[in-house]
């Protein structure tokens, strides 16, 4: 029995096997609404025999978008935009879930064609771009904008938008939720010492820069159903001398799993640009079962997750519960059907899909090539 393609149950929720699409940034969005663009890219992902598909980093206010044409969930407009993406995805047997995100300090960049250059900022005065906020007014690069330092009573409207938005993500028939704490946006900042300096009850020790992330968790888990899961994606390390570590990580997804997550996504990096990050295949796995072992909670891991071995190799050893990959899905929506073939599992071939019903998986005789 492959351990890859065996199902996975969290809460009222059962993956059919442990392979997920990865939140993608496509930067597509009009106005933060999804189009016909990302029912393709989504769907095709199910049809491809992913068991969860995850949409890309969705802003929960329009200040918390990376770039202008990133995707949103803050009206109910935009969750009606979502539905046709949703329930094309269940019809395929997968499960569809989105990362709620909030730049922070990241936010108002241009993207990735622009010809004025990815990522490069566009300040506030300039068409198109928006002040961004921070837990200090410390910009990601010193050639950068300073952020807005968000004041005690902004902090509350943080809070009550994500719970907003996971309530229109059920309006938009998704089953998962992922919040994003990562990659040097706005709930990670405030989990650095890096990247927050603050001295009130949101800044200092450990204690009181978890405060606001753990607070945006138990808003989401309270307006979220109890029968639905509950991601979190984290940036295990900074990778940066005096930033936040792998034992931070698991201390709070110990802290996670008390107030109801289910999973931890487990990347890391992406808060300073100074961060020396040692890539390679697999080279953030050590962290997923670093946080499993260490916390208890089931993990995801990522990370240059390629080959179907490998993948294989990661949920039989015990490293993590699922895969999260993005670019090898992204050149080939297909390849969770390709893994099956490759690890000797007799997959349903994807026009069964469109039933409703979960593609079984089953394990068969190893092809005979002499």
């Amino acid at each position: 029995m492959s351990a890859l393609f065996s199902p996975l149950t969290l809460r009222d929720v059962t993956f059919r096997n442990r392979i997920f699409v990865s939140p993608m940034c496509m930067y597509s969005s009009e106005d933060g609404m999804p189009t016909p663009w990302h029912l393709v890219h989504l769907g095709s992902r199910a049809v491809g025999g992913a068991s969860l598909v995850m949409a890309e980093a969705t802003a929960i206010v329009p200040a918390g978008r990376i770039s202008p044409d990133d995707s949103g969930l803050w009206s109910a407009a935009h969750a009606a935009a979502f539905v046709p993406i949703t329930e094309f995805i269940h019809a395929q047997g997968s499960v569809a879930a989105i990362q709620l995100a909030h730049a922070g300090r990241k936010a108002s960049t241009r993207t990735p064609w622009d010809p004025a250059g990815p990522g490069v900022p566009i300040a506030p005065d300039e068409p198109g771009g928006w002040q961004t906020v921070a837990p200090s007014a410390l910009a990601f690069r010193d050639s950068d904008p300073a952020p807005h330092a968000l004041t005690e009573s902004e902090l509350d409207d943080v809070v009550a938008s994500f719970a907003r938005g996971a309530r229109f993500a059920l309006d938009a028939g998704f089953r998962v939720i992922e919040l994003h704490m990562a990659h040097g946006y706005l709930l990670h900042e405030f989990l650095s010492p890096l990247s927050n300096r603050r001295d009130d009850a949101h800044g200092g020790d450990f204690a009181g820069r978890t405060r606001l992330p753990l607070r945006v968790t138990e808003a989401v888990r309270a307006a979220w159903p109890a029968e639905l899961p509950l991601f979190v994606r984290i940036s295990a390390t900074d990778w940066a001398g005096g930033g936040w570590t792998i034992d931070d990580s698991v201390v709070f997804s110990r802290l996670l799993k008390e107030r109801g997550v289910d999973l931890v996504d487990c990347s890391s990096g992406g808060l300073v640009p100074w961060a020396k990050i040692a890539a390679g295949p697999g080279y953030q796995v050590p962290f997923a079962r670093a946080v499993r072992e260490g916390a208890a909670i089931a993990t995801g891991a990522v990370g240059l997750i390629t080959e179907a071995t490998q993948a294989e190799a990661i949920i039989a050893g015990g490293a993590a519960d699922a895969v999260l990959v993005a670019r090898k899905l992204l050149a080939d929506p297909y390849w969770p059907l390709h893994a099956a073939a490759e690890l000797g599992v007799d997959a349903a071939w994807p026009r069964q899909y469109g039933r409703g019903k979960p593609a079984p998986m089953v394990r068969k005789a190893p092809i005979d090539t002499k």
